[in-house]
C-alpha cells in the first residue's frame, strides 16, 4: 500500500482573534487549501466556515466575525533534550 505524502495531511495552525476580542488558538486549516498565490488569504474563509459548522452542531451563535488571523509560532522540542531541567534529589 502507497503512504500518504506529508503534505496531503499536513495542517497549518494560526490563531485568530474575534471583532469581540476573544481569541481562539491553533485553529487547524489544511495546508493544501493555501498552495496558491493568496498566501494565507484563504485560512479566513476555512475558519468562518468551521465556526459556523461549530455554531450549527453545538445550537450556540456563531463567535462573530474574525478580526484577524496569523500562523502560530512552531513550537521546535529543544536540542539539548530538556537537560536545563532541575536535577532530581538524592538521598
Amino acid at each position: 500500500m502507497a503512504m500518504k505524502s506529508r503534505a496531503a495531511s499536513s495542517v497549518v495552525m494560526f490563531d485568530v482573534v474575534y471583532e469581540d476580542g476573544t481569541r481562539s488558538s491553533n485553529r487547524r486549516v489544511p495546508a493544501s487549501a493555501l498552495t496558491g498565490f493568496d498566501g494565507d488569504a484563504p485560512a479566513r474563509g476555512l475558519v468562518e466556515a468551521q465556526d459556523r459548522d461549530i455554531a450549527a452542531a453545538s445550537g450556540r451563535p456563531s463567535r462573530g466575525a474574525v478580526k484577524s488571523i496569523t500562523r502560530s509560532p512552531i513550537k521546535v522540542p529543544s536540542e539539548d533534550g530538556g537537560a536545563e531541567a532541575k536535577p532530581r534529589r538524592t538521598r
